[in-house]
């Protein structure tokens, strides 16, 4: 972004990583219950707190441990707009060194506070995606690898309505009904940032056993979402137990 000043999409993409980043955020003392204070700094007649995308960087930066929150992108930027405070980016520990006035906090949480549209349309057809900038599969890829367990995959499709408009539709197949609203927003999140009319893309979604599914499968381009981790269960083995691993003797 700062190599390339006028490049709007340069500009747009590390907005978005700075909003889904997991960022450390220096406190000035230990948070209390669920309330913190960050450390805010004035420079230059401007008031900034000070994230860091390592614990590392934060040690370094400070000089001795400290207290941090472990907060997204997207909800230190909500804490920060209303109070008219700028964002501070691992200062002086990173090349990624950059400050980020209060405006473009403001900014920041106007745009990911856009919500798509629910419409209905009917489909006469589906075909295989085409025309799309490849910046937005890219990020497409990168929204979705963030939805772990939403849902089981989805499909990006042509589609072509009964009055003859085309379109794309990205199909999502089994997701969790309490994640419908999360996954169309980040798709139109991924759409805001990729600086693609929001209009160009539409969203879906379908059972397992839906047909729908099954034509999606034949010409779509499908993403695969990860899936939650298998909790691991602790069994305590008793020294001297294992026959293939016998008790070590001092």
């Amino acid at each position: 972004m700062e190599a390339n000043p006028t490049d709007d999409n340069a500009r747009l993409k590390f907005y978005e990583r700075l909003a889904d980043a997991e960022l450390f955020l220096l406190l000035e003392k230990e948070p209390e219950s669920n309330r913190i204070s960050p450390e805010v700094f004035e420079v230059q007649d401007a008031s900034f707190v000070l994230v860091f995308d390592t614990v590392e960087r934060l040690a370094e930066f400070v000089g001795k441990p400290a207290p941090y929150a472990a907060l997204s992108g997207r909800v230190i930027a909500d804490m920060l707009a209303p109070a008219g405070i700028g964002m501070g980016v691992n200062l002086e520990v990173a090349p990624s060194s950059i400050l980020i006035p209060a405006d473009a906090m403001a900014w920041l949480v106007e745009t990911l506070g856009n919500a798509p549209d629910e419409v209905e349309a009917k489909l006469a057809e589906f075909t295989p995606p085409s025309g799309l900038p490849e910046t937005l599969i890219s990020s497409l890829d990168a929204k979705l690898s963030t939805a772990i367990g939403l849902a089981q995959w989805a499909y990006l499709v042509g589609t072509v309505q009964e009055n003859g408009v085309r379109s794309h539709l990205l199909g999502f197949v089994g997701a969790l009904p309490d994640a419908e609203g999360a996954l169309a927003k980040a798709v139109s999140e991924a759409l805001t940032f990729s600086g693609i009319d929001a209009g160009a893309l539409d969203v879906g979604f379908f059972s397992k056993n839906d047909p729908i599914a099954a034509q999606l499968a034949k010409v779509g381009l499908r993403f695969d979402l990860p899936e939650p981790e298998e909790p691991q269960e602790y069994v305590q083995v008793a020294p001297g137990s294992d026959p293939e691993k016998p008790p070590k003797l001092r």
